[in-house]
């Protein structure tokens, strides 16, 4: 775990050492236990590590014993130790890193096949001259590329890249994916020429600087109807999400888990009390503002009946202008939501009693448990309605499906600049729910929900596993008919039948969600003195770049005391844009340095 980098180079350039070293600085926080480099023909790569497994051995890059292989890795291969079993190699550690070389230096690159886990990595070849960017299955672990003068710069993060070629611009194209979602869609990015290495593919740079993708894993078509029973799915299920869980334990440090008190982190937490017996489980809920008591007080009752050693956050919104900037420059993209700052608040404490937290993400989007998964027919046959009616009906339904301007909105915000529609391929699926969630698989998973704990936890030094996108249990859920995920009434049906028995009824099936923080109080106690400035100022490039007379009204609307929901997310996501505009394009945050127990030092060649 950690963080990587590289620039490799064409027609003969060399290398600069230096860039190297600023990438390394720019990533200290993903890996502040220690750091390496190695510069070879052609090629430089970069690691800052972040003590997980084979603490003892902490050396990256690291050299395939042929001397073929250089690699630099981040995440957790977590079925390292059945593979080592298999591969006849001279192993000299006890980690992960040195299987995948090993891998690599008996099977090639096609051995990330046989991967289990969250990773991303960069591999060159020395004998053929190729350098691999390859990302999990999931988009769990992030990696980009940069196209710079002469050659490709490639890291975990984008800020790492800026260290090299010419200065950033904005990718305008992507606004209007930013406006709708919040979040931009692989593999482009709100940055201009930053790409990131989309789920479960790789990228080839060869000699010369021609480039291949390539996608190494397809997620499973649905099964037949009639082939799985409700109880053979629940068994099923049952199984998988224990065999995630085992293996989400893999670690040399602690592992606790995030408890927020939903059905999927309440499940892996019962799951890790059974396995791991007698052994205490430290958990971390967090709670928001006003609210906080009765977002906690669901997390509460899970522990008690659980027996885990439970840790309770608390932010409040005074805290948000300190927050605001430091979080946005970890993200590397407008902070999209509360959450955000939940989560670093979250990560910040845990850091202090674990290395590993676990939590339940992915669980709603793979068995069926977002409300608007109800709405997934009404939007496929929206598509067919006549203009008018559509025109009318379109913005509810993209509201339901949480868009945060609609379609003649953004149009409109965006004017002259608005990008020609985008035509992507259809999504496959037996049904619109499933569709809709594959969908979600593909791009709100990877491009918001990952991405956002990812560099929330990483700007704490602390590593995230989503225990549930175990990429085995992940094909299971995609086999399964959408009868037993939405079924008589119920979302998550089958995952809410596997928890019986684990965890009492008021859990699995509860009578009312905790109430959701308002956004707008918020807003009003942590920024409210600068919003019309930020949005509407001279020196506002949101009200530059945007249609000013709608930024304005929005604007207005707030200062009004209009406490509307659309009114409060429109008015974020613009605030987001502008305070991200200005980290990246203006005067960056100054920010905590991270403790450096390492210098970044030089690799020593391959052992022979």
């Amino acid at each position: 775990m950690g963080g990587i980098g590289g620039i490799r180079v064409f027609d003969g350039g060399e290398v600069a050492a230096g860039t190297l070293r600023d990438m390394a600085d720019r990533l200290r926080h993903r890996g502040p236990d220690g750091s390496g480099s190695w510069v070879g023909p052609d090629v430089g790569l970069t690691h800052t590590r972040l003590a997980i497994l084979d603490s003892e051995h902490p050396r990256q890059p690291m050299h395939s014993a042929d001397g073929r292989w250089v690699l630099v890795l981040d995440g957790e291969v977590l079925n390292h130790a059945s593979l080592r079993g298999h591969l006849d190699y001279p192993f000299r550690t006890g980690g992960d890193t040195e299987v995948v070389v090993a891998g690599l230096a008996l099977e090639g690159i096609s051995f990330v096949e046989r991967m289990q886990g969250q990773f991303a990595f960069v591999a060159h070849d020395l004998r053929t001259g190729t350098t691999h960017l390859v990302r999990d299955r999931l988009g769990i672990m992030p990696l980009h590329y940069r196209h710079v003068p002469g050659g490709m710069a490639f890291a975990s993060e984008v800020k790492a890249l800026l260290t090299s070629g010419p200065a950033p611009r904005v990718d305008h194209r992507s606004l209007d994916a930013y406006l709708a979602t919040r979040a931009v869609p692989a593999p482009d990015t709100l940055f201009e020429g930053v790409k990131k290495v989309r789920p479960a593919h790789r990228v080839s740079v060869m000699p010369g600087g021609h480039v291949e993708e390539t996608q190494w894993w397809t997620p499973p078509e649905c099964d037949a109807d009639g082939a799985w029973t409700p109880a053979d799915a629940i068994e099923a299920v049952g199984d998988g999400v224990r065999e995630a869980v085992r293996s989400a334990l893999v670690a040399d440090v602690s592992v606790g888990a995030h408890l927020p008190g939903d059905l999927g982190s309440s499940l892996v937490v019962a799951q890790m009390r059974q396995l791991r017996g007698d052994d205490a489980v430290h958990t971390f809920s967090v709670g928001l503002g006003e609210h906080a008591d009765d977002e906690l007080s669901p997390a509460r009752r899970v522990s008690g009946l659980l027996g885990t050693r439970h840790h309770e956050v608390q932010v409040h919104p005074d805290e948000l202008g300190d927050l605001w900037a430091r979080l946005t420059w970890h993200r590397d993209a407008p902070i999209s939501d509360l959450v955000d700052v939940a989560a670093f608040g979250l990560a910040r404490t845990a850091r202090e009693h674990v290395g590993v937290v676990l939590t339940g993400l992915g669980g709603d989007a793979l068995f069926g448990g977002h409300a608007r998964y109800r709405y997934a027919r009404l939007a496929e046959r929206s598509h067919v309605l006549p203009a008018p009616m559509r025109s009318r009906l379109a913005p509810t339904v993209e509201r339901r499906l949480g868009a945060a301007f609609s379609t003649a909105e953004r149009a409109r915000l965006l004017g002259a600049s608005a990008p020609a529609e985008r035509r992507t391929a259809p999504t496959l699926g037996s049904d619109p729910v499933d569709r809709m969630l594959r969908h979600d698989l593909g791009h709100d998973l990877p491009d918001h929900l990952l991405e956002r704990a990812d560099r929330m936890s990483k700007a704490a030094s602390l590593e995230v596993r989503p225990a549930l996108l175990d990429h085995r249990l992940v094909e299971l859920a995609l086999r399964l008919p959408t009868s037993v995920k939405l079924r008589a009434g119920s979302t998550q049906w089958v995952l809410r039948e596997v928890a019986r028995g684990l965890l009492p009824d008021d859990v699995i099936d509860p009578r009312r969600q905790a109430p959701r923080p308002h956004l707008g109080a918020w807003l009003r106690a942590g920024l409210s003195d600068t919003v019309r400035e930020r949005l509407s100022g001279r020196g506002s490039w949101v009200g530059q770049t945007l249609n000013p007379s709608m930024v304005d009204h929005l604007v207005e609307r707030h200062e009004r005391g209009d406490g509307s929901a659309d009114v409060d997310v429109r008015l974020w996501t613009l605030l987001a844009l502008e305070e991200w505009h200005d980290c990246f394009f203006g005067t960056p945050p100054s920010l905590p340095h991270p403790r450096r127990d390492a210098q970044v030092v030089p690799v020593p060649a391959p052992h022979t």
